[in-house]
């Protein structure tokens, strides 16, 4: 049953970007063919997928030391190969250590018991990226496949395969798109900023995506829920943005203080000192935001972090689950 939308001034679509968004189009049985027609653009045609089923997407590892793994989307298709598919919306040092370490959990709980040949399914681990590697010389390639090769680069093992997407590199507008890959590009980046659907997008498949976007289709608590999923995720954004503009501030300030006397330090130092504040608190905000009220205690155990700190916990925003996750990582540091 649809309701009014509670926010007038809200986009017509939702922020496919942001995890209420991002599960809602792909996580749920009703919407299984919007999934399986973007993972048949994302994948070789030789892979296509005719039919897939949802598994837990929760991964508690084989024995209470392991940590656990929580996907966005995990599912598997009918001849059995895995996919693992993930929105990732701000660089991490270890993203591709993450990445790596996730696919090991579909490969892991393939063993069976008793005699058993150690035969694998395929594993896919699909990012969908807002952001942009730094390591890749080509500047305008977007799009990203990863396998085990030998020294000759000839293929090693065929049934694992990480594929990724550079979203911030698609800049075309919805004039100049091509090919279906691209329509889903565009959707993906830009599908918030519609207010109606445009004509190079219909085809039945964007109709149905259209129709189960629509925010004013949604129950109230739905509507709830995918406001604070999008303040989350505009918070994120802030955070990655002033990081960013700091550190070039920083840098320029470096290079204009250079040389200038020693009693300008203490004024950078204070600098410095208001920015980690600053950034604290945006991490607070947070993690109040995710985990509910954050008691005092770890409070007081953020505040005395240091940057290279608030840094780490800053990309370990998506793994925290609980108080308890926040409590263990703080007790490690």
């Amino acid at each position: 049953m649809s309701v009014k939308n509670r926010y007038p001034n809200q986009d017509r679509y939702i922020n496919l970007l942001t995890d209420f968004g991002f599960k809602r189009l792909f996580g749920t049985e009703p919407n299984k063919e919007i999934l399986i027609d973007f993972l048949n653009v994302m994948l070789p045609p030789q892979h296509a997928v005719q039919d897939v089923s949802y598994r837990n997407n929760e991964n508690l590892g084989n024995t209470p030391l392991d940590r656990k793994a929580i996907f966005d989307i995990y599912c598997e298709s009918q001849t059995g190969e895995k996919f693992i598919v993930e929105i990732q919306k701000a660089k991490q040092n270890y993203f591709k250590d993450r990445s790596v370490y996730y696919a090991t959990f579909p490969i892991q709980e393939q063993a069976l018991k008793g005699k058993w040949d150690y035969k694998l399914s395929s594993v896919y681990t699909i990012g969908i990226l807002d952001f942009i590697f730094d390591d890749h010389k080509d500047e305008s390639e977007l799009f990203h496949t990863v396998e085990l090769k030998n020294q000759r680069c000839e293929v090693f093992y065929k049934k694992l395969k990480f594929i990724y997407v550079e979203l911030p590199k698609f800049t075309k507008t919805v004039d100049q798109l091509s090919s279906h890959f691209e329509k889903w590009l565009f959707l993906l980046k830009n599908l918030s900023d519609l207010e109606e659907p445009p004509e190079a997008l219909e085809e039945v498949i964007f109709e149905r995506l259209f129709e189960v976007s629509e925010i004013a289709n949604f129950s109230a608590v739905e509507q709830e829920a995918y406001e604070n999923s999008l303040k989350y995720y505009r918070d994120l954004q802030n955070v990655v943005d002033t990081s960013r503009q700091e550190g070039m501030e920083e840098g320029i300030a470096k290079g204009i203080e250079q040389g200038r006397q020693e009693g300008r330090e203490q004024g950078r130092q204070e600098e410095r000192l208001q920015s980690i504040e600053r950034q604290r608190s945006l991490l607070l905000m947070l993690l109040s935001r995710k985990l509910g009220d954050i008691p005092e205690p770890l409070q007081l155990q953020i505040a005395q972090l240091s940057l290279t700190s608030l840094e780490a916990l800053g990309e370990m925003l998506f793994d925290l689950e609980n108080e308890e996750d926040l409590r263990q990582w703080l007790n490690r540091q």
